[in-house]
């Protein structure tokens, strides 16, 4: 079965179990809907949770890849700077074999 297809089953069984639910619960309809209610309200504070947690998570990591960019970005640097002084020192060495031929 396919993801699309998948997640379209759950969706619908889901649905179907939570109308079987509120049919055939032993309590009033004004405790479920309460109960409903008080579900709905504990899931969006729990969600608020979630997302203050992935926003907090994606600043950290973000900080970090900018942290390791400048890294990579002075060490890039200094590796130049080595190969320009190397190139420096071949040019020179081949410039001296140059007047000894």
């Amino acid at each position: 079965m396919r993801h699309k297809e998948f997640w379209i089953a759950l969706g619908v069984g889901a649905l179907a179990g939570g109308v079987a639910a509120l049919l055939l619960a032993p309590q009033t309809g004004a405790v479920t809907r309460k109960k409903l209610r008080r579900g709905v309200e504990d899931l969006g504070e729990s969600l608020e949770d979630a997302a203050d947690y992935l926003k907090d998570q994606a600043e950290k990591l973000g900080k970090e890849a900018q942290k390791l960019i400048e890294v990579s970005r002075d060490r890039f640097d200094d590796v130049v700077d080595s190969a320009t002084g190397v190139m420096k020192s071949a040019n020179k060495a081949a410039k001296a074999v140059t007047k000894l031929v």
